[in-house]
C-alpha cells in the first residue's frame, strides 16, 4: 500500500495545533507521514518548531530559506515544492489570502498527485465550503479543493442543524439572527488586542457579515436557501468567542424539545458555566491540548422558547477546534472516501457532552 502524506501549510492557531493532532493520532488516521511547511525562521518559533519534529512532523520551507532556517539551528527535512509533490491531502491554513495566492502558485499549476487541497474560513471561494457533520453529504469525488468554514460559522451551522431542520432533513427556519462576540486576538498572538469594545461593519446588505453568509452558502451546498442574518463585534478578551441567537421556527416547541435536540447532537456540548474563561479552562486541562472539539458549548440557563417557536440564547465558540475536526474529517476522507466515518471516531475523547 502507498504511503499516505498529509502536508500542511503554516503553523499558526489552527496550524499548529493541527499538524500537532494528525501528528499524534496519525496511525489511527491511517496516515503514515505529516510534514508541515514554515514561511519565515524566527528564533521565537524554533521550540515550537522542534516539539512538532518531535512529535513526528517534518518540516518543509522554501528552498531560498534553508540557510536561514539553518542559521537558527533548524535542519529542514525537505523543500515546500517537494513537500506538496509528495502529499496526499494538502491543509492550508495560512493568513487571510495567502491560502488563494498558494492555490494559484502551487496547487494548480504544476503536475502532482494530491488528492485534495483545503483552507481555512478566510478563504471564502477556494473550493466548496464544508463543516463536519453538516454537509458531508454534499461532497463529491469531483472536489478536490475544500474550504472548511470558520469557527463561529461552524457554531451558528450546527445550531441550525440541531434547532431547525427535521429528523428528514426539511427546514423548520422562518429566519435565523445571531450576534457574534468575538475575542480580540488568541493568547498565542502578540498582536491585534484591542482596549475595548469593537463593533463590525455590516459587509454584506443580505447576510451582514460573513458569518452568516458563510452559513448560508454552506448550506446551498446541501440545496437550501436560509433566511440569516447575523451582526459581529470583538471584546477586550483572549478567551472565547460569544455568539447570541435567535432562531425562530415556522412551527412551534418547547424548551423540553430543545433541550433534547441539543442534547442529542454529539457537536454539542451543554454547560451550566456562564463565563468564557471557565469554559476555556476547562478545554485547556481536558482537551487535546487545551481544545475542544465540540462545534459549539450551548450555556444551558441562558436558552429560552420566544412566542412559542423563537429560541434564544448564549453559546461559546470552541475557536480552532471546530476548525481542526472538520480539517482532519475532510483530510481523512480525501484518503479514505468508503470509511473515513469510522477512521475519525479516534477523535471521539475529545468531544464532551458537557462541560
Amino acid at each position: 500500500m502507498a504511503k499516505k502524506t498529509v502536508h500542511v501549510v503554516g503553523t499558526g492557531t489552527i496550524g499548529e495545533p493541527l499538524i500537532g493532532m494528525i501528528a499524534d493520532m496519525k496511525d489511527s488516521l491511517g496516515i503514515d507521514e505529516v510534514t508541515y511547511h514554515k514561511n519565515t525562521s524566527r528564533i521565537t518559533d524554533r521550540p515550537k518548531l522542534n516539539a512538532l519534529i518531535k512529535r513526528g512532523a517534518k518540516l518543509a520551507v522554501d528552498k531560498e530559506s534553508f540557510q536561514d532556517f539553518k542559521d537558527i539551528g533548524m535542519t529542514p527535512d525537505l523543500e515546500t515544492v517537494d513537500a506538496i509533490n509528495n502529499a496526499d491531502v494538502v491543509i492550508d491554513c495560512t493568513p487571510s489570502g495567502v491560502g488563494h495566492e498558494n492555490k494559484q502558485r502551487y496547487y494548480e499549476n504544476f503536475t502532482h498527485n494530491t488528492l485534495g487541497f483545503i483552507a481555512q474560513g478566510s478563504e471564502f471561494g477556494f473550493g466548496k465550503m464544508y463543516a463536519r457533520g453538516i454537509n458531508d453529504e454534499a461532497l463529491t469525488e469531483d472536489d478536490q479543493f475544500i474550504q472548511v468554514v470558520s469557527c463561529n460559522t461552524h457554531n451558528l451551522s450546527v445550531l441550525l442543524n440541531t434547532l431547525a431542520f427535521y429528523d428528514d432533513d426539511e427546514s423548520n427556519l422562518e429566519e435565523g439572527r445571531f450576534v457574534c462576540i468575538r475575542r480580540a486576538n488568541d493568547i498565542s498572538q502578540a498582536g491585534s488586542f484591542i482596549p475595548a469594545p469593537m463593533v463590525g461593519k455590516h459587509g454584506n446588505s443580505t447576510y451582514g457579515s460573513h458569518h452568516a453568509r458563510d452559513a448560508a452558502e454552506l448550506y446551498k451546498t446541501l440545496g437550501y436557501d436560509l433566511n440569516l442574518f447575523s451582526s459581529a463585534l470583538k471584546l477586550n478578551t483572549q478567551y472565547m468567542h460569544t455568539i447570541w441567537f435567535d432562531i425562530k421556527l415556522r412551527e412551534s416547541t418547547t424548551l423540553n424539545t430543545v433541550f433534547e435536540q441539543l442534547e442529542a447532537n454529539d457537536l454539542v456540548s451543554i454547560t451550566n458555566k456562564n463565563m468564557s474563561n471557565l469554559v476555556f479552562s476547562f478545554g485547556r486541562d481536558h482537551g487535546h491540548y487545551g481544545r475542544i472539539l465540540n462545534q459549539t458549548v450551548v450555556v444551558r440557563e441562558t436558552l429560552a422558547v420566544r412566542n412559542g417557536n423563537e429560541i434564544v440564547g448564549f453559546c461559546f465558540t470552541p475557536q480552532d477546534g471546530n476548525a481542526i475536526l472538520s480539517s482532519i474529517a475532510a483530510t481523512v476522507r480525501f484518503l479514505y472516501p468508503d470509511n473515513y466515518y469510522d477512521r475519525i471516531q479516534t477523535l471521539a475523547p475529545f468531544f464532551f457532552d458537557e462541560v
